[in-house]
Formats: C-alpha cells, sequence, structure tokens
C-alpha cells in the first residue's frame, strides 16, 4: 500500500467520514430503504487493505456490522491478495473482539473478482462504491490485461512470460492515460448507474493533474440532486501528485 491508499484509509476513519456514513447507513436512520445490509465496492483493490478494513471496522465506519463486500480487479493475482488480505483482517479483528469489551463484529466478503471496472455488478445494487484509479498521465493507447481467468485464481507463468506479464499487470495499475483520466471518466460516467439511487456514494481518488475541480463542477452538472466534495487531501505541496478524494452523492428525497 502507498500514499494513495492511505489517504483513503484515514478518510474513511475520520471523524466527519464515520458521522456522514452512520446518519446515511446506521439502524436509526430515518432515510427509507435503510434496513437491507449495506453492500460496498470497491473497484481496483490491490493488496485488498481498503476493502480488508473497510470489512473488518464496519461497525466503526458506518454504525453497524452488517456490511457485505466486493472487490473487482482487472489483475487476477491482486484478486487473490484481496481475498487473503481481508479474511485476514477479519481474523485479527475477532481475535480482539475475544479480549475486547467492545463488540469488533465484521462484515463479509461476498467475493473478490476479475473483472472490467464495475461491469459484472447488477445497476442500481452498490452502497458504498470506492475507487482508487490509475491516475498518473501516460502517453499512447491504455494497456490491456496480458491474462484473464474466471475463477480469478493464480495463473501460472513460465519464465519466458513473466517478466513481461508482470511489467503489463503493472502498467495497469497506474497508468491513466491523457491528463491520467481515461479510466476514470469512464468510471465516473458510470456512477449515477451503479450506485444505489437512494443511498448509494462513491468514493474516488484523483491526482492535482486530472483537474479535481473541473471533475466536481461537471458531477454538479448532472442534475437530479448529485453532490460532488473533496473530503480528503493530502500530497507533495511542491509537486503535482497532490490528491484529493471526492465523495459523490445524492441527497435523499
Amino acid at each position: 500500500p502507498a500514499e494513495d491508499s492511505y489517504l483513503i484509509l484515514d478518510t474513511l476513519a475520520s471523524e466527519t467520514e464515520a458521522t456522514f456514513l452512520t446518519q446515511r447507513f446506521g439502524h436509526s436512520s430515518s432515510h427509507s430503504g435503510l434496513s437491507a445490509s449495506p453492500l460496498v465496492l470497491e473497484v481496483g483493490t490491490g493488496s485488498g487493505v481498503v476493502l480488508a478494513f473497510v470489512t473488518a471496522h464496519a461497525q466503526n465506519i458506518l454504525g453497524r456490522p452488517d456490511v457485505l463486500s466486493l472487490g473487482i480487479d482487472v489483475n487476477p493475482f491482486a484478486c487473490v491478495a484481496t481475498e487473503e488480505t481481508v479474511q485476514e483482517a477479519c481474523r485479527y479483528n475477532h481475535a480482539l473482539d475475544k479480549r475486547a469489551e467492545q463488540r469488533l463484529d465484521s462484515g463479509i466478503l461476498l467475493a473478490s473478482i476479475n473483472g472490467d471496472l464495475e461491469a459484472p455488478i447488477r445497476p442500481g445494487s452498490v452502497d458504498i462504491l470506492i475507487f482508487n484509479p490509475p491516475y498518473v498521465p501516460t502517453p499512447g493507447p491504455l494497456p490491456c490485461s496480458p491474462i484473464s481467468r474466471d475463477d480469478g485464481r493464480p495463473i501460472c507463468l513460465d519464465e519466458d512470460t513473466e517478466f513481461e506479464v508482470g511489467s503489463q499487470l503493472l502498467a495497469l495499475s497506474y497508468s491513466g492515460g491523457k491528463d491520467g483520466m481515461e479510466i476514470t471518466s469512464r468510471f465516473l460516467e458510470r456512477i449515477p448507474q451503479v450506485l444505489n439511487p437512494t443511498r448509494g456514494v462513491a468514493y474516488v481518488l484523483l491526482c492535482q493533474q486530472n483537474r479535481p475541480a473541473e471533475i466536481i463542477d461537471s458531477i454538479k452538472q448532472w442534475g437530479h440532486g448529485w453532490i460532488a466534495d473533496v473530503v480528503g487531501k493530502s500530497g507533495k505541496a511542491g509537486g503535482w501528485e497532490k490528491l484529493r478524494i471526492i465523495r459523490i452523492y445524492r441527497d435523499p428525497p
């Protein structure tokens, strides 16, 4: 995990976001339709540390432990790593639970899926969507996944192809194309379709060269009550990699 992952963790664990999410998803909320367990989807899970944190600490972040989590990554090796990381975090939480005065119930990982963005997910089903996209501006066409497998399990590679495949998979994790926005733009267009129409909320990480202010303005132009706010920030004061996390949501009617 790098700075961007830790910024997401710090943001979700902050008092401001915990209050927002608890009010939106907690059992005591007056919003309609909140009896169902929240579905958390992270797109581009990588090591799985963010999804593991949310799943294991659901009670503290959302005010309820009955969270269902899903992960999607184009890299099948990342899918396996995510499953292992989430399960280990939940096991650790359960071990603490035996010694703690306060219960530390964890959520449940449904699956870690090998796929493209949110394509495998039914529209309107996601309550909390987390995306740390490949945001580095890169020239030329975006790389494609050199390997794919339906069950998401690791593929055995011979020595001649292991380095080449590893390099391509690494490029997938950071290559954002023009302005670092080619993947993010595709994703942003789909947010209104994938989120739960009543209570859905998305957290998207951007860097300074992604022009976050322009993105926030464009989201507000979606209409239908869509709101975008900066809820986390970090980065190098003198460099281009200043990071921002924006929260995208609609106020329930």
